[in-house]
């Protein structure tokens, strides 16, 4: 059994890696052992929310579009950006609309990685 959140860490920074244009920030590609605690748990969230979102789905998140599925990892994770932080930042916190694109694909990356795991 995997560390929960760890897929979502690791396919986050694989996702920056291709997707962002140009060096990304040293903390987006921060490996598991050096994610803060906050963020930890809130991918470990993600993770299980996009886990059941596929099972109560009955495994047929396939037929999403790639969008729909980033969407969904970003919807979540604004949730959980609530959670840990009373007043975020604005970009903490964008709708889909508002998020780069390196972001969109990566969230869709995200939630492709765990419907393969």
């Amino acid at each position: 059994m995997h560390e929960p959140g760890r897929l979502f860490r690791e396919t986050w920074i694989s996702g920056v890696r291709k997707h962002y244009p140009g060096e990304p920030k040293p903390s987006y590609v921060a490996p598991w052992s050096e994610t803060p605690e906050w963020e930890r748990q809130a991918a470990a969230a993600v993770e299980g929310q996009v886990r059941d979102f596929i099972e109560v789905s009955g495994k047929n998140t396939g037929k999403l579009s790639r969008e729909q599925k980033g969407r969904f990892v970003a919807l979540c994770w604004i949730a959980q950006i609530h959670k840990h932080f009373d007043a975020p930042k604005p970009s903490y916190v964008a709708d889909w609309e508002d998020l780069p694109s390196w972001q969109r694909e990566t969230d869709a990356d995200i939630f492709e990685a765990v419907e393969g795991a």
